[in-house]
């Protein structure tokens, strides 16, 4: 260390000090990065790496890269993205009074689930922390939103490894968080770690010490008592609550004194339809399965919120739908009055349209991120709240009534930020210029002499040209003297005695006098106190803001459940929807039901609408019918529908009953996992594997050629056990698509199944999808055709047609029943009439790889009969 430059030490010291992070050094106006961090970040952020002396010895360099200073969060955005940490270390003294080395220090690391700043994150989503904790048969989940201040927790208890480990990756999945700290036994368990890395693509932290003092934190931080938030029992909750504000604490995200404004919400995770990764990617929820963007989802179609915060609170909404008819049904009575007062929903359409983002404005000011833009933005939205609550006043719903109560009209926040505010203050707070005319007397006699200065200069030259009678004296200015008072050599007898010489020149002398001096002392410091000035005033502010943040935050919360309620109820009447009947029946009945995004995706608006009867009478539906026909879409339709329904919204239908599910499964779809080493097959069965594992008699499942991804006999084995388990064992209300269709002989053997085809009509070669969907199964799959509408060859088409009738007419197994060899042509032979000899050449003629198992079954029964009469 003793070899390196000051500089060098100074940067190594504080890179020991935040290990883990990519250390932003500020050199001027510039923030560099060493050594390895340079050899990182240069190639992500696509720099140049350079080198620049490490210390005495001249021929040690050390790589370096550096970012300027005014545009460093695009490059920090870049970083984060990649899942890394960065730590700013700033100058924290003027380099003009330092003596020696500038000291610095990190004033704030920046990890991905810590993002503060609006340019590094969506402002339609929330961006969630999670604090993870496994103890035996429990797990405690924690998260943050730091952006918002908001806090959920929720306790897993599960005696069964396997069950308690998925559990914790569909809560995961619910919340979809940036960041996940791993504590206690979550640390080594692999299959959790996978899960969070290749899934979710989360950054892991690990926190391996326990948090002391835990109980301590936590109350203090959310100045209550455990009793409060029902964490008096849950020891391990507690923890993992304590060891989440304490990792916020060593990133710097907060200060004692200043208190936070953060809102805990402790909830029971069965409080909420589970919905696990894959169901949430095959419904297309929040993001599009083929380009990942946000048209052509459920979200897309539900969204007409105007702010921020109600475009994030709907976001959740749609992944966490409610499991309780009681708090359904209260969304829904609120989602009806908007419905019905058309006025009232366009006023507060336009009232909330681009409403600034409360809460994450009220969070940086809170946190010292803020500038006076955010207070000015702050300012503009409180000014809006007295008028919603004014739009709301005729409202008489329960929820209405609520959220209209709990808007606080923050006139005294609105009206004190717009006095102090200017009305286009600058980007940095640093530069000043932001406290509006009026507000203080000081800044505004500090801001005219800083703009007047030149009247003020000229208006004593002219008065000491009159005292002293010099018609050639003028007061001018330099670098090294400051200001000075110049007098030509003609003159010099008339200077008064109070002048002092300063410098004298070929023609001229030059003086300077104590009320010179003084003005001087006032003009080129007002600057700098000016500066200042503001500054204090603006940690005035923020204190203030501070003291008063849960106001403003309770308000936030208010207006966005308003959007969101707003929302659904301009979308039900956009999209002729209607108000479904929701209750804890087994009862899943759609009249004319329709796909919400696929309708909205239709240039032309046509639809075809169908029913839907499901009931633990009638609780698994056979769909058979053509490729393309519209089985996937009339599925996912269904459940589009439940979900919508939970979530309080009003649905594509004529009329709906939906008895509440804790669950929708998915597998939908062919996908492979080449990384991982598993096959398409092998990710289908792992799916279907994890819907029989968890799946329950109040779960809706969803499957779509179930057993495609491998030889008809074992496709169609696998197909049939996994509905008679469902059926039998499990009891849920399934819908299960099949190009097999000899499972449609369930319907008379297996109570609850009923067989459902999409009605296709032919015409010569050609066949329209009718897309209706009618009781009783398909008599064929049309294979040979959709290929000939993708736009196979006509070569292609006709040999694959002469294939398929010499298959049919050979006995082979076909989708095509109707013109299946029948069971009777199968030859019966006689144990009596055949010796030995016979009865062998027979069998072998026998082409067992093409008998369907009913078939077999029946060859079987037969040769047994034969047996039993020949005795």
């Amino acid at each position: 260390m003793a070899e390196l430059t000051p500089m060098m030490q100074q940067y190594l010291t504080i890179k020991e000090e935040n290990p883990g992070t990519i250390l932003l050094f500020r050199l001027g106006d510039f923030y560099e990065m060493f050594d390895a961090d340079a050899i990182v970040a240069s190639s992500i952020l696509d720099i140049t790496l350079t080198t620049r002396d490490r210390g005495k010895d001249e021929s040690e360099r050390t790589p370096m890269c550096g970012v300027p200073y005014h545009s460093v969060e695009a490059y920090i955005a870049r970083l984060i993205a990649k899942g890394l940490k960065v730590a700013i270390c700033e100058q924290t003294e003027d380099p003009a009074l330092a003596k020696g080395i500038v000291k610095r220090e990190v004033v704030r690391i920046i990890t991905p689930g810590t993002v503060l700043e609006s340019s590094l994150m969506d402002e339609g989503r929330n961006n969630y922390l999670a604090c993870l904790m496994l103890d035996g048969e429990t797990a405690a989940l924690a998260y943050t939103d730091v952006s918002s201040g908001e806090f959920y927790a929720t306790s897993i208890a599960d005696p069964v490894t396997d069950n308690l480990v998925h559990s914790v990756c569909s809560e995961l999945g619910r919340f979809l968080p940036r960041e996940v700290l791993l504590c206690g036994d979550s640390i080594h368990n692999k299959h959790l770690r996978s899960f969070i890395q290749d899934k979710l693509c989360c950054t892991v932290t690990e926190l391996p010490d326990p948090v002391q003092n835990g109980e301590a934190r936590v109350t203090g931080y959310f100045d209550c008592t455990l009793k409060d938030k029902g964490l008096e029992e849950k020891p391990l909750l507690v923890s993992s609550l304590a060891a989440l504000i304490a990792y916020l604490g060593t990133l710097k995200l907060f200060s004692t004194e200043l208190g936070v404004p953060s809102v805990l919400t402790v909830y029971d995770q069965h409080r909420f339809m589970e919905l696990d990764l894959t169901a949430r990617r095959n419904m297309e929820l929040t993001e599009s399965l083929q380009s990942g963007e946000r048209k052509g989802t459920l979200l897309w179609v539900l969204d007409y919120t105007g702010s921020s915060i109600g475009a994030r609170l709907l976001r959740s909404w749609i992944e966490k739908p409610l499991t309780s008819a009681g708090d359904i049904v209260r969304r829904q009575h609120a989602v009806g009055e908007l419905f019905d007062q058309g006025i009232v929903r366009s006023e507060l359409t336009s009232a909330l349209n681009k409403l600034p983002d409360i809460e994450r404005l009220v969070a940086r000011i809170v946190y010292g991120t803020g500038s006076a833009r955010e207070m000015r933005a702050l300012s503009g939205a409180c000014g809006r709240v007295p008028s919603i609550i004014e739009i709301l006043k005729p409202m008489k719903t329960a929820m209405l009534c609520e959220w209209r109560n709990l808007c606080d009209p923050m006139e005294d926040i609105f009206t004190r930020l717009e006095a102090a505010i200017c009305d286009e203050p600058p980007f940095s707070i640093r530069e000043g210029g932001f406290i509006r005319e009026g507000y203080n007397e000081e800044v505004d006699r500090l801001r005219a002499l800083m703009t007047d200065s030149k009247g003020v200069i000229a208006a004593m030259e002219q008065s000491e040209k009159e005292k002293t009678g010099i018609k050639s004296l003028k007061i001018g200015y330099n670098k090294v003297f400051g200001y000075y008072i110049e007098v030509s050599k003609s003159y010099i007898p008339q200077v008064p005695d109070s002048y002092i010489r300063k410098q004298t020149l070929a023609n001229c002398e030059r003086y300077i006098t104590g009320e010179l001096k003084e003005l001087e002392g006032s003009v080129l410091s007002a600057s700098d106190k000016l500066v200042a000035l503001e500054g204090e005033l603006f940690q005035e502010l923020r204190l203030w803001i501070t003291e008063n943040a849960h106001r403003i935050k309770r308000t936030a919360v208010a207006l966005a459940h308003v959007d969101v309620l707003s929302s659904l109820a301009e979308a039900a009447v956009k999209n002729r929807y209607i108000c479904p009947v929701v209750d804890h029946s087994d009862v899943l009945q759609i009249e004319d039901g329709r796909h919400p995004v696929v309708e909205k995706m239709l240039s032309d608006g046509l639809f075809v609408a169908n029913d839907t009867h499901l009931s633990y009478q009638d609780r698994s539906a056979i769909i058979t019918g053509p490729n393309m026909a519209g089985k996937s879409t009339y599925m996912r339709q269904v459940a589009l529908i439940t979900l919508m329904a939970q979530i309080g919204s009003f649905i594509p239908a004529k009329a709906a009953r939906i008895g509440v599910v804790d669950r929708i499964f998915t597998r939908i779809g062919a996908s492979d996992d080449l990384a991982g080493g598993r096959s398409t097959f092998m990710v289908e069965m792992t799916e279907v594997a994890d819907i029989l594992h968890h799946a329950t008699k109040q779960s809706l499942i969803i499957l779509d050629e179930v057993g495609r991804g491998t030889s008809t006999f074992d496709g169609m084995s696998v197909a049939r056990a996994v509905l008679e388990y469902i059926s039998s064992k499990i009891g849920a209300k399934t819908l299960f698509a099949t190009h097999y269709h000899e499972l449609t002989d369930l319907e008379e053997q297996l109570s609850g199944v009923k067989n459902y085809n999409i009605a296709v009509k032919k015409r010569g070669d050609e066949i329209v999808f009718l897309r209706r969907i009618v009781s009783g199964g398909a008599d064929d799959s049309f294979g040979v055709e959709v290929a000939k509408m993708a736009g196979l060859p006509d070569a292609v088409i006709s040999r694959a047609k002469t294939i398929l009738r010499e298959l049919e007419e050979q006995g082979h197994v076909s989708d095509r029943p109707s013109k299946r060899k029948p069971v009777a042509d199968t030859p019966q032979i006689s144990l009596e009439s055949l010796a030995a000899e016979e009865l062998r050449q027979s069998l072998l003629k026998i082409d067992v790889n093409t008998l369907t198992p009913i078939e077999a079954l029946n060859l079987l029964h037969s040769l047994r009969k034969k047996a039993e009469s020949s005795v």
